[in-house]
């Protein structure tokens, strides 16, 4: 099982400990090369991580932020993991990083069609050095959904492509995911859960690789060593 695990005292504490974490992790690519590249995940759980993060003191204009999975909506959308993180890691310091568009600003219609809007991703990929996880109750992660039909080719690490579209059965939206042979080729990895049932849904998924459980495959992959942060 290639993880750490640490363990905190509230959600508080976690988000703490993981935004510091990160940041040390951009500071040592940022000693070694020019440019740093994070990428983290949507929803709710994240904010205040964005927002302690978003004070830490880095040379951010070195540093490109992008998404590990976004909504095929509207960027103005009350879904758009794009808006979020805008409104709670993009600010104080943070503001000064380089955005890389998941959806691009705008985009309506044909460009919010599942292929274009992936077409559209990839133009701006560059694949990330550090990034941030979340995992669903169902085991998810990234866009990765269990019985989710492209799951097979988002798990296949031949796959050609850093993104693909997917379309969770469980979960409103179709979605552009990083795969995990992106994922697998981040030098820093991050997950971030919160809660006994989440724990225990990780613990399964820890034994063995489980297409019931996406996120096994990142935990059970022989080229990642997850940092997995945890509150009650």
């Amino acid at each position: 099982m290639a993880y750490q695990w640490y363990k905190h005292a509230d959600s508080a504490m976690s988000a703490a400990a993981l935004a510091e974490a990160v940041a040390e992790s951009l500071k040592q690519v940022l000693a070694n090369r020019s440019k740093a590249v994070l990428a983290v995940s949507g929803g709710r759980s994240p904010i205040a991580f964005f927002e302690a993060l978003s004070q830490k003191d880095l040379d951010w204009q070195r540093v490109a932020v992008t998404l590990v999975d976004e909504r095929i909506v509207p960027v103005d959308h009350a879904d758009s993991n794009t808006g979020l993180v805008r409104r709670y890691l993009l600010q104080n310091k943070a503001q000064a990083a380089t955005w890389l568009p998941v959806i691009e600003d705008g985009a309506q219609g044909a460009h919010l069609q599942p292929e274009a809007a992936v077409r559209t991703a990839l133009k701006h990929y560059i694949q990330p050095d550090v990034l941030v996880l979340g995992m669903g109750a169902d085991g998810h992660t990234a866009s990765l959904f269990p019985q989710a039909p492209q799951l097979e080719q988002g798990l296949d690490c031949g796959y050609a492509e850093p993104l693909l579209h997917t379309t969770p059965v469980t979960a409103p939206h179709e979605r552009i995911s990083m795969t995990l042979a992106a994922i697998s080729a981040t030098p820093f990895v991050y997950l971030a859960i919160q809660g006994e049932e989440k724990k225990a849904v990780f613990q399964q998924a820890a034994q063995a690789e489980d297409k019931q459980f996406p996120i096994s495959y990142v935990l059970n992959h022989g080229k990642v060593q997850c940092h997995v942060h945890y509150a009650d």
